[in-house]
């Protein structure tokens, strides 16, 4: 891999992670379309770490607060809003946990794909125009409960095949839920710390206990790093303009990019 085509791709990375478009789906479809080989997990690894502490950074007072008021839950001191926000983000990590450990390996093999891609890119991107759609406007992050948690993590576990997106499909079942635009994007955004940690974490121990693989660590951290500063931009960006257009341009930019997917492999 060369220093272009891991700025190119941790720049898709950063920009696909937080938009409701599919990062996975994108880092298969690129490489496709460009002529590359695939880039492998473990560079696609580096990128979702990057986005991570884009998205420590930009939510880094809320999670202080969150993380403060968790330990105080945890000595008895009572649930403030924080802490249940927190609760529930650790609930809803738990499906996409299990789920992953169970069939992280099938989905490398088996789906990695650009006709599933598409299949899943315009079947998802549907359900989540509906959702927004017929969704109503009432509730922020802080009124998510323990069922909601549940639902939206288990949603969150759709996303492990390439072509869902994981903030599309969180913020998806937020939006059927009753959450506000904003109040979705901003509980799928924190629910993303736990699971892209996790996700780092596992593959970062596969890469440094297995055989020598020639791994490429410098373009790994070129990538990490410009997807942080993309997707800290992206955030920002998305947050601030979701209210007013909702989720229908992000429907119809993944119809399009399906039906080009079909043109181009069927």
């Amino acid at each position: 891999m060369d220093p272009l085509q891991a700025i190119v791709l941790a720049i898709v990375q950063g920009l696909s992670e937080f938009l409701p478009i599919s990062s996975s789906g994108h880092l298969i479809l690129v490489p496709h379309a460009l002529g590359w080989r695939d880039q492998g997990l473990a560079f696609d690894v580096a990128v979702h770490v990057g986005t991570l502490v884009a998205v420590l950074g930009y939510f880094r007072r809320e999670l202080i607060a969150m993380a403060g008021a968790w330990f105080s839950s945890l000595a008895g001191r009572g649930l403030t809003p924080d802490g249940r926000l927190a609760w529930c983000v650790l609930v809803g990590t738990v499906p996409v946990g299990i789920i992953g450990l169970l069939f992280s390996e099938f989905i490398e093999q088996m789906l990695r794909n650009p006709l599933f891609v598409a299949g899943t890119l315009s079947a998802f991107g549907i359900l989540m125009w509906l959702a927004d759609w017929l969704g109503a406007r009432r509730r922020d992050e802080y009124s998510v409960g323990w069922r909601d948690a549940l639902l939206i993590g288990c949603a969150q576990a759709l996303a492990l095949m390439p072509g869902t997106s994981r903030s599309g499909v969180t913020m998806t079942m937020g939006r059927a839920l009753g959450l506000t635009r904003s109040g979705a994007a901003r509980f799928s955004f924190l629910l993303a710390v736990p699971g892209i940690a996790m996700a780092g974490g596992y593959e970062l121990l596969q890469l440094l206990t297995g055989p020598g693989n020639g791994t490429e660590w410098g373009m790994m951290a070129l990538g990490a790093g410009v997807a942080a500063l993309t997707g800290y931009l992206c955030i920002h960006g998305l947050l601030r303009i979701i209210e007013r257009i909702g989720l229908w341009p992000f429907m119809l930019y993944r119809l399009m990019i399906a039906a080009l997917i079909m043109l181009v492999f069927a």
